[in-house]
C-alpha cells in the first residue's frame, strides 16, 4: 500500500520513528511522504494539532497516498476522526506489527496466535457507526444502532473464545513434548533478543559447527520478525549435549495483545537454564534494544535466569576480547562461535557428578536409565549384581537415589576409576 508516515515526537518517541519506517517497509508498504510533529501530549480528538493535520492532509492529496500510518499508538476515537478527516485508510504502529506477524505466521499455532492478538486489538475499535469499517479495509454495515454494535462485538468475543480454546488444546500437546525434553536431563539454552539481531543465524552456525544436517537449520532472512515459531534443536559438542531454542524476536512497544497471545511460544525462554541475549553490535540503537529485551524478559518473569550477552555482527563493527558473560562473534562468518560453544561445554560439564550404584542383573530398567542419562566410567560384576560408577548431570541425581548403596563420590575417585578402566583395557 502507498502510504504517508506520520508521528508525534513525545519524549523518546522520535527514536522509534526510524524503526517504524522499517516496520512499514517490512509490511511491504511504500512510503511516499513523512511528517513529524513535536508536541507535549497528543491532541485528544485528532492526535495532531490543527495546523499539522492540514499539512498531513495536503501531503496525502499531493502524493495520492492510499493510507496513512501513524508511528504511535492511537485511540479508537482518534482513529475514527483521522479516517473521516483524511479520507484514507488509517492505521497505527500496532496494526503494522500485526500485519507483519500475519504474513510471517506459517504454522497453525502461529496463525492462531496472530488471529487472537488481532481480534483482541480490534475489539475496542468495533464502533457504533453507520459504517462498521474494519481498521484496515472498508465495508458496509447491513444493520444499524446499538443492536448491530452488540452483534459485532459478540461475533468478536465468540471468535476469541474459539481461538483461545484451540490454543489451549495445542498448548496441552506441546506441554507433553516439553515434559519429554525436561525428562531428558539436558540443559535448555534459549536465544533471545531484538528482532533481526541474528538469533536464527547463530543457531544455524552452531548446528553447522556441531556437524548437524542442513535440514535441521532454521529459516533465516534479513527482515524483521522472520521467525515466529519456536525451534528447538539438540546439539552435541565435545562432552556436552544441550537443547537450543530460537523464538520470536522482541521489539519496542510490542503490543500487549501479541505478548499475551505468544506467551506459550515464549515459555521456551521462561523454562531455560541459560539465556543467550543476541545483540546486533553494528546497530547504533543496540543499548536501547538491550533495555527492551530486559524489560520483555521481566514481563515474562524470566529476568532471574542466568544470561550471557552475545555481541553479534562484529564483522560490521569491532571484535573485542571475550569477558565474563560477554562474547563477541559473527554468526554469519562463524568467527567466535567455537569460543562460545566451549564456554557452554564448560558450564555444562562443571555440573556433572559421579555416582556409584549397585544394580541387580534383572533390573533392565536401571540399565536403560544409566545409558540414557549417564556415562559408565567403571563396571564391576559380583554374584548378586553389578557395581557401576557413572557420570551424569546433577539434574539427574534424583533418578538414582532409590538404589541400594547409592553413593555420590569425589572427583578424585572418578579419576582413579577412569585410570583403572584404561589399565584393564
Amino acid at each position: 500500500m502507498k502510504i504517508v508516515l506520520a508521528g508525534l515526537e513525545l519524549e523518546k518517541v522520535h527514536g522509534n520513528f526510524e524503526e517504524t519506517k522499517g516496520l512499514a517497509l517490512a509490511a511491504n508498504h511504500e512510503i511516499l511522504g513523512e511528517i513529524i510533529q513535536k508536541r507535549r501530549t497528543p491532541h485528544p480528538a485528532t492526535f495532531f494539532g490543527e495546523g499539522k493535520l492540514q499539512e498531513l492532509k495536503a501531503i496525502i492529496q499531493e502524493t495520492k497516498a492510499e493510507g496513512c500510518m501513524i508511528a504511535n499508538e492511537i485511540t479508537p476515537s482518534q482513529m475514527r476522526t483521522l479516517k473521516e478527516m483524511l479520507g484514507v485508510i488509517v492505521f497505527d504502529r500496532n496494526d503494522c506489527i500485526l500485519q507483519i506477524f500475519g504474513v510471517r505466521a506459517k504454522t497453525k499455532q502461529a496463525k492462531l496466535q496472530v488471529e487472537l492478538a488481532t481480534l483482541k486489538h480490534e475489539l475496542p475499535f468495533v464502533i457504533h457507526t453507520e459504517q462498521n469499517f474494519s481498521r484496515m479495509s472498508g465495508g458496509k454495515n447491513k444493520g444499524e444502532g446499538e443492536k448491530q454494535y452488540q452483534l459485532d462485538r459478540r461475533k468478536y468475543e465468540i471468535r476469541i473464545q474459539r481461538v483461545e480454546k484451540q490454543l489451549r488444546e495445542m498448548k496441552a500437546s506441546s506441554a507433553t513434548r516439553k515434559k519429554k525434553r525436561t525428562s531428558s536431563g539436558l540443559k535448555m539454552i534459549a536465544l533471545a533478543g531484538y528482532t533481526n539481531a541474528g538469533k536464527s543465524t547463530l543457531m544455524n552456525q552452531m548446528l553447522k559447527q556441531c556437524q548437524k544436517k542442513e535440514e535441521k537449520e532454521v529459516f533465516v532472512k534479513d527482515m524483521l520478525f522472520a521467525t515466529l515459531d519456536t525451534s528447538v534443536r539438540r546439539i552435541s559438542y565435545k562432552e556436552s549435549e544441550f537443547l537450543l531454542s530460537d523464538t520470536v524476536g522482541f521489539v519496542s512497544d510490542l503490543p500487549h495483545e501479541l505478548m499475551d497471545a505468544f506467551h506459550s511460544t515464549l515459555e521456551e525462554v521462561m523454562n531455560a537454564d541459560l539465556i543467550l541475549q543476541v545483540v546486533d553490535e553494528s546497530d547504533p540503537d543496540r543499548f536501547d534494544h538491550m533495555k527492551v529485551t530486559s524489560l520483555t524478559l521481566k514481563k515474562l518473569e524470566a529476568d532471574n535466569i542466568p544470561m550471557w550477552i552475545i555481541h553479534n555482527k562484529c564483522d560490521a563493527a569491532e571484535f573485542r576480547k571475550n569477558e565474563k558473560d560477554h562474547f563477541y562473534i559473527s554468526a554469519q562468518s562463524g568467527k567466535g562461535i567455537d569460543e562460545l560453544l566451549e564456554a557452554i561445554n564448560q558450564m555444562i560439564t562443571k555440573d556433572t557428578i559421579v555416582l556409584k550404584l549397585n544394580i541387580d542383573y534383572e533390573d533392565q530398567n536401571a540399565m536403560k536409565l544409566i545409558y540414557r542419562y549417564g556415562k559408565i566410567l567403571h563396571q564391576q560384576e559380583f554374584e548378586n549384581g553389578m557395581e557401576i560408577l557413572m557420570e551424569t548431570n546433577r539434574m539427574n541425581e534424583f533418578r538414582f537415589k532409590s538404589y541400594v548403596k547409592y553413593e555420590k563420590i569425589s572427583q578424585e575417585k572418578k579419576t582413579d576409576c577412569e585410570n583403572m578402566n584404561e589399565q584393564n583395557v
